[in-house]
């Protein structure tokens, strides 16, 4: 196990330990890798049962109050008040120049009362800079303290019905409070059908022990979940997305409402507006090596003219998809298809441009 120093521990740390997971570091956090079957057993289990993770790492904000909708709306490129109560909504927060500090999952629990979910390696960024922009808002922020759970996969809405939680009236991108301090979503980072649970930390492993008892279960690692979203195209802030990344080249301006894409009052709106205006200099694409070696982060992308086009964000072998996969931003004609050539330790390559995602989406979206 490596050593994990100042890191913080998840509350359900004990019971990894007890099921051999392999520990490692990762945003400020101990978390488990893999477990004893291995990173491409736990993937594939996913995709055919329910993989458990503990995404405890994560934090939510729960944002009351009158001016909680405002607030928000000058937050992100988001219209709140358009969101029914249930309705889970994908988001960001934005620097003044549309940079990404963060994507964000926003669900209106209620008409002034909206749970936000931010990545781990952002939390105190997101906590930060929403109570900046709270100021002259009447809104309250809580940074609750939570055991934040992912049940991922074909079977996981049994799963949970019969452990006693029955979400089957929710549909990809709902949530709700089924029980008190309780928060719930039909959602994920692996592309399958799925729901994160968020619970008071004391109730936690009673109610993992429920989920475990079926035998369709099993808890799933980091580094599965890693290459469970790559093959969905789903981005990883840090590495996919940055401060520095705009959602037009990352393309993911189909998360901003269409009344917002050339201005609004949120933070970012003018600067988002001109890159949009002007077009981006690279976007955000598939990379398919043609043969058995992964393209990892950082490697750099040339055309036929032995030009560089662009470079690797992602990148490992896809389990479910057979063969490598990774992301990377390329400039220049992003056809499907088209060859273009990775520098993998000085040797150039031949790759091709991949629709996004790898694998089909399978969310239940009604």
């Amino acid at each position: 196990m490596a050593d994990t120093g100042e890191l913080k521990t998840l509350p359900l740390d004990a019971m990894h330990h007890a099921a051999g997971a392999r520990f490692g570091a990762f945003a400020g956090w101990s978390m488990p890798l893999t477990y004893p079957d291995g990173v491409m057993k736990e993937h594939l289990h996913t995709r055919e049962k329910a993989g458990l993770f503990d995404i405890s790492h994560m934090q939510l904000f729960l944002v009351t109050g009158a001016g909680s909708s405002p607030l928000l709306a000058r937050a992100c490129p988001l219209e709140p008040d358009a969101l029914e109560i249930g309705q889970s909504k994908y988001s960001f927060l934005l620097t003044d120049a549309a940079g990404i500090i963060d994507d964000l999952i926003v669900t209106r629990l209620g008409p002034d009362r909206f749970m936000v979910v931010a990545n781990a390696g952002n939390a105190q960024t997101v906590e930060v800079h929403l109570r900046e922009v709270s100021a002259g808002f009447d809104a309250k922020i809580e940074a609750l303290k939570r055991a934040f759970l992912a049940l991922q996969g074909p079977d996981a809405e049994d799963v949970l019905r019969n452990a006693g939680l029955d979400l089957s009236r929710l549909v990809f991108m709902q949530g709700t409070e089924p029980r008190k301090n309780w928060f719930a979503s039909r959602s994920g980072y692996t592309g399958e059908d799925g729901f994160e649970i968020a619970l008071p930390p004391d109730e936690a492993e009673s109610y993992v022990d429920g989920l475990l008892a079926d035998g369709r279960t099993k808890w799933i690692g980091l580094a599965a979940r890693d290459s469970l979203r790559l093959e969905a195209g789903l981005c990883l802030h840090g590495q996919d997305i940055t401060a520095s990344t705009t959602p037009v080249e990352a393309g993911l301006m189909w998360a901003i409402p269409k009344d917002l894409r050339d201005g609004g009052g949120f933070i970012g709106a003018a600067a988002l507006a001109a890159r949009r205006a002007e077009g981006a200099a690279v976007r955000r694409v598939g990379i398919a090596p043609e043969g058995r070696q992964p393209v990892r982060p950082g490697t750099h992308l040339f055309g036929p003219d032995n030009s560089e086009i662009g470079h690797v964000t992602s990148g490992g072998f896809g389990p479910s998809f057979g063969a490598p996969v990774a992301m990377a931003y390329v400039a220049g004609d992003i056809t499907p298809g088209r060859r273009i050539y990775a520098d993998v330790r000085g040797k150039l390559l031949p790759v091709e441009i991949h629709a996004l995602p790898f694998t089909p989406h399978r969310y239940r979206k009604g």
